[in-house]
């Protein structure tokens, strides 16, 4: 390599000095990622070129707090905008070989004389902060996408219990789906919930779209329908295919005596909406 070095120049200023060498070497180096540069930026808005050299900075000048800092920085965007972690992981160990070609460099043009102890505590601290930087972006990536799970499990646990206001006091509640024990739990918790929060005089439970409903289900179901009586409100259910009645029967349970019972929504809407105004 032809670089520019000047007496005193610190290993900081030198690969400033030679900033078009250092990306040369650095993008001959990350072979697969090379390609991805203007991909990447256009993506998630991230610029790798100029972030080798803010992160070769901090690691020449053993700015541990700054490495951590940015390497969290760094694991929230990738998970934010589902970067490829192969390609980050082989442009963090290009930036790994290109400085320690220009510090073999840097060494060379300095005339410092061979220490080979001084050698070895440098090459520790070095790659002491680059894998303190990779373990740091793991760990932000990681935590991030947990989080991003997690709200979107909330997400579809709230969408899987549609509570409609059709009226100021009436409200539908469309099951659709598999029903296990699990989903149970979320529906209950929803439904308790607006029941109090929107005041709630009539719900009518619409059982039309369930496929199935465990037997334990439809026995945890009248619970349910004794906790919405015992908050004011009346329980109507439509559409109970016959293997749901089928499974109540051979369970022994009997929702007429907790809700009103209407063979389909349609009835329920004229009972409780039409003939109402």
């Amino acid at each position: 390599m032809n670089l520019k070095y000047e007496e005193g120049q610190d290993i900081r200023a030198f690969i400033a000095a030679n900033e078009k060498q250092f990306e040369e070497n650095l993008l001959n180096e990350a072979v697969n990622v090379r390609d991805k540069i203007e991909e990447i930026l256009l993506t998630g808005n991230i610029n790798l070129l100029e972030n080798a050299h803010k992160l070769t900075v901090h690691v020449v000048e053993q700015e541990e707090e700054e490495v951590v800092a940015f390497a969290k920085q760094e694991g929230v965007i990738w998970a934010k905008y589902a970067m490829t972690l192969s390609f980050k992981l082989e442009w963090v160990q290009a930036i790994r070989r290109t400085i320690w070609n220009f510090l073999y460099e840097y060494e060379k043009l300095s005339g410092q004389p061979e220490n080979r102890e001084a050698f070895y505590r440098l090459e520790e601290k070095i790659n002491d902060q680059i894998d303190k930087f990779l373990n740091w972006f793991f760990i932000s990536f990681s935590d991030f996408k947990d989080q991003l799970l997690e709200s979107q499990k909330s997400l579809v646990k709230n969408l899987s219990v549609p509570i409609i206001p059709i009226k100021s006091n009436v409200c539908i509640l469309p099951l659709i789906g598999e029903i296990d024990r699990e989903r149970y739990q979320i529906i209950e918790e929803k439904v308790l919930m607006e029941v109090a929060r929107l005041h709630i005089q009539t719900l009518i439970i619409d059982l039309s779209g369930v496929a199935d409903m465990e037997k334990e289900v439809s026995h945890y179901l009248t619970k349910m329908l004794d906790g919405i009586a015992m908050m004011g409100c009346e329980s109507v259910i439509t559409g109970m295919s016959a293997d749901i009645v089928k499974h109540m029967i051979e369970g022994e349970i009997d929702f007429g005596e907790k809700a009103d019972i209407k063979g389909n929504l349609q009835q329920a809407l004229e009972e409780y909406l039409v003939n109402n105004y």
